[in-house]
């Protein structure tokens, strides 16, 4: 499949996930910022490429937001705790085997990054740019997202369903395939999003060992 390139980002409408409470021009800058960070970065958008796309002053920016900085940690935080919020939900309906958790946490992992490829980007390409006072409540809840793959790995381990030398380089691994996703899955009628959420959790549980079909 082609690489998705920053002009294709830039092309798709900006989604928020649903979680996203602001609204009037509260959102609208949100939304614009989303699409110009994930296609420009942040350090090449700024305060007057925002202000100019939202065809607003510059100053008026500032009565909703201190500086540019708070509008990416603003879109970092959002994207943090819905793929968090995500990743629970789907914990908590999977029942108590392993093999099931992995694979529900696996498919919410995988829909998230495909279904908001922006916000995705931005987040995990982006965060870098916040001082430590504003990533810092973000990198908490990625922690808490992670501590929970790891924590079903371990589990399955323990148990004796998955066979793995090292959880926490696999867990890496599986990570890692949602979020390469922005960068080139399209739908497709033949791969959908759901369609790839049930091949990546069928994926991940062939890295832990278990045979396709288990």
């Amino acid at each position: 499949m082609a690489s998705s390139s920053p002009s294709r980002l830039r092309a798709r409408k900006a989604v928020l996930p649903a979680s996203a409470s602001a609204d009037g021009t509260r959102r609208r800058i949100l939304e614009t910022a989303l699409q110009l960070f994930a296609s420009r970065g942040f350090h090449d958008a700024s305060i007057r490429d925002l202000a100019k796309e939202l065809e607003l002053r510059p100053s008026a920016l500032y009565a909703h937001f201190p500086s540019k900085e708070h509008v990416l940690a603003e879109l970092v935080r959002l994207g943090h705790e819905a793929h968090h919020e995500g990743l629970r939900t789907a914990l908590l309906g999977a029942g108590a085997k392993p093999v099931e958790q992995l694979r529900a946490l696996v498919r919410a992992h995988t829909q998230l990054h495909a279904n908001h490829p922006q916000l995705a980007v931005v987040v995990n390409d982006e965060i870098h740019a916040l001082p430590p006072e504003l990533a810092a409540p973000s990198l908490a809840l990625r922690e808490q997202s992670s501590a929970l793959l790891l924590a079903v790995i371990e589990r399955g381990r323990a148990q004796g369903v998955f066979s793995v030398p090292n959880a926490g380089v696999v867990a890496a691994a599986i990570s890692a395939m949602g979020l390469r996703l922005p960068y080139w899955f399209e739908p497709t009628p033949a791969l959908d999003v759901e369609a790839l959420a049930d091949l990546h959790a069928e994926l991940a549980l062939r890295m832990l060992g278990v045979k396709a079909g288990k």
